[in-house]
């Protein structure tokens, strides 16, 4: 008779994060592909400050265009679609992303996983200047009804407001203004009623995902770490933005957190023999990921934590912010201040972030990776370098690539860089082994 611990041991072994996330990205550009058909409701939505919730609640499909665009480069398609973007007169220097969207209109929505439906509405917010100039293009194209989101960061550093503070309530209240006009323009396109109990609902089964995902990021504190939080994070994150508060998301964050608990029972890291814990800051070179993640591991370094983690899902990375489904509309506003001033400040306050996921994660290097076509993620990380190098005697190592361009990878170089990166991590000590030796010592 099997007990329930060992159930959940066999439904653990059945489950593959991997091809479980494959499947569900599937799905959702099959449910897409049709949603114009169907006359279905669709808005274009960001990762960041996107009120998917509310979204959710009038049954919109969620079509997510930095989601798209990236998976052009890891489909290896993307330097078409941003030829046709220059070709047609798009500078260089834009984010590849947005060049990239356009290519995909230029082409007629069709896209390598499938058409992407024509949107009824579009979300956007200040969580990235170019989001509002993003959105701007699909409003001048193609006649999108654009709704603007303009949420609070962290003001200096240091500043942290919390639940209760009258800052708080100031902000909360700024925001949930803007969810009312934002509720009155799903029903006038939806011709439906908003309906308070379905958001509630929608906001519960967030409440189990950031449960879950929380708890998954804890354990990759672990050593070995169960899991590369560059290559396998990006799957989890994935899941997280595309399936935030629909019941499929749960289950994959539910069925992720049994996965990852056994691999830790077993003693099992995602590198055979874990030397260094690394942490990635910045945002991923899609095209050569996995390329880049091998660079790393063939020297027995993992990547414990990825920053990208923290601003890619909008803050929502910390067991406070959860929802109070008793009084939906204001619980969404309050988190969503709270989650913004997370996401925004991991972009212009990051050292103080960083300083705390090295600590959490027993870190041994950082890892920064400088986007050429992404001013907004990149420019502030030459101080933030010199901070960990300096006030924390952390070694860092700095790339650079770009999102989806793959003109910009050169393979030879940041193999090099990577390498005598790891030689000096050798040279300094370090490692799970120094520090249980110098642990043991004192």
């Amino acid at each position: 008779m099997n007990t329930p611990v060992a159930d959940a041991a066999v439904a653990a072994a059945e489950f593959d994060p991997r091809l479980d996330g494959q499947r569900l990205m599937k799905d959702w550009y099959a449910q897409l592909d049709t949603a114009n058909e169907r006359n279905a409701p669709v808005a274009n939505v960001f990762v960041m400050g996107n009120a998917i919730e509310i979204l959710r609640a009038f049954d919109f499909e969620l079509v997510f265009p930095e989601i798209n665009s990236l998976q052009t480069g890891v489909r290896k398609a993307s330097e078409e679609y941003i030829q046709l973007s220059e070709d047609y007169g798009m500078s260089p220097d834009v984010c590849s992303y947005v060049k990239a969207d356009v290519g995909l209109i230029l082409k007629e929505n069709r896209h390598p996983a499938g058409r992407i439906p024509k949107a009824s509405l579009a979300v956007a917010s200040n969580m990235c200047g170019t989001f509002i100039k993003w959105a701007e293009i699909w409003e001048r194209w193609l006649k999108t009804p654009t709704f603007v989101l303009d949420l609070p960061g962290q003001r200096c550093a240091g500043w942290q407001v919390r639940p209760g503070d009258a800052q708080h309530a100031a902000d909360a209240r700024w925001v949930e203004a803007q969810f009312q006009d934002l509720i009155a323009k799903c029903e006038k396109i939806t011709g439906r009623k908003f309906d308070m109990d379905k958001l509630a609902e929608v906001e519960e089964r967030v409440n189990q995902m950031v449960h879950h995902w929380n708890n998954v990021m804890a354990l990759n504190r672990v050593c070995p770490a169960p899991y590369n939080a560059m290559l396998d994070g990006l799957t989890f994150i994935g899941i997280m933005n595309v399936y935030r508060g629909a019941p499929e998301g749960v289950e994959f964050m539910r069925k992720l957190e049994e996965h990852l608990k056994a691999k830790v029972a077993r003693g099992e890291g995602r590198v055979a023999e874990e030397r260094f814990r690394l942490l990635f800051s910045g945002t991923p070179c899609y095209v050569s990921m996995r390329r880049l993640v091998e660079l790393f591991e063939t020297w027995g370094g993992v990547f414990a934590y990825s920053d990208y983690l923290t601003f890619a899902a909008g803050g929502m990375d910390a067991a406070e912010l959860t929802y109070d489904t008793s009084r939906p509309l204001e619980s969404l506003a309050e988190v969503t201040a709270l989650a913004a001033q997370r996401g925004l400040s991991n972009q212009f306050f990051a050292h103080e972030r960083l300083a705390r996921q090295i600590r959490d994660y027993a870190v041994d290097g950082v890892v920064f990776h400088g986007i050429k076509s992404c001013r907004f993620v990149s420019s502030g990380m030459a101080d933030t370098r010199e901070f960990i190098s300096r006030r924390l005697d952390v070694p860092t190592l700095y790339i650079e690539s770009d999102l989806i361009d793959p003109r910009y990878w050169s393979d030879a170089q940041i193999k090099n860089r990577v390498d005598a990166f790891f030689e000096a991590l050798h040279q300094r000590g370090g490692g799970p082994v120094n520090r249980k030796a110098a642990e043991t010592e004192r």
